[in-house]
C-alpha cells in the first residue's frame, strides 16, 4: 500500500523531538540507515571516510576470526566471502568508487600476502573467489573511476594478475583475466 507523503508529513510534524530522536536511533541500528544518516546529515564531509575506516576495522576483525573448514583453503574461502560481503555492503551504502577500490585492494593485498601454496588447490574455490574480486577491481578501476586513477592502480593490479596467473591458471575465470592492464 503506497503511503501519502502529505499525511506522513503532518503525522511526523506532530511527533515530539524526543520521539523523533528515538525513531532515528532505532532506524540507525541498521547499517544502511546509519550510513545514510552519517553521509547525508551527521558528517556530510567526512561521513564516507568514517564508513571506510569502519569497514577496514570490520575486515580486520573478520580476518582474525576463526572459520571452520576441512582445509586451509576452505577456511579462507569462508573468511574471504565474509570480507567481500562487507565490502559489497559498503559499496551499496557509499557512492565513492575510489574508496570501494581501496577496500578491494586492501583485501587482495591480505590474500596475496598469504603463502603461495594456498593458491592452486582445485577443489576449494579460493582461487576462483580471489579471481572474481580481482575482476571486480579491474572493472571498477577501468569503468567506474576517472581514467586518471588507472595509473594509481595499474601497478598493483598487474602485480596481482602476475601472481594469480602464476599459481592458478587452470581455472577458466583466472585464465580469462588479462595478463596486465
Amino acid at each position: 500500500m503506497p503511503y501519502d507523503k502529505a499525511i506522513l508529513k503532518v503525522q511526523v510534524n506532530e511527533l515530539t523531538k524526543k520521539e523523533l530522536v528515538d525513531i532515528v536511533l532505532k532506524l540507525a541500528k541498521k547499517r544502511s540507515n546509519y550510513a545514510f544518516l552519517l553521509t547525508n546529515y551527521i558528517e556530510k564531509e567526512e561521513g564516507e571516510q568514517t564508513l571506510f575506516e569502519e569497514t577496514l576495522l570490520d575486515i580486520d576483525k573478520i580476518i582474525a576470526k576463526e572459520f571452520n573448514g576441512r582445509t586451509i583453503q576452505h577456511q579462507q574461502v569462508k573468511r574471504f566471502n565474509a570480507c567481500v560481503k562487507r565490502i559489497n555492503e559498503f559499496g551499496s551504502d557509499v557512492k565513492n568508487k575510489k574508496l570501494e577500490a581501496d577496500l578491494i585492494v586492501y583485501l587482495l593485498n591480505l590474500q596475496f600476502s598469504n603463502p603461495v601454496k594456498i593458491f592452486g588447490a582445485k577443489i576449494s574455490g579460493y582461487d576462483y573467489k580471489v579471481g572474481l574480486l580481482l575482476k571486480k577491481l579491474i572493472t571498477v578501476v577501468s569503468n567506474k573511476l576517472h581514467p586518471d586513477y588507472l595509473a594509481d592502480y595499474q601497478d598493483i593490479i598487474n602485480d596481482f594478475l602476475a601472481k594469480i596467473h602464476k599459481t592458478s591458471n587452470k581455472i577458466n575465470t583466472i585464465r580469462e583475466l588479462p595478463r596486465s592492464i
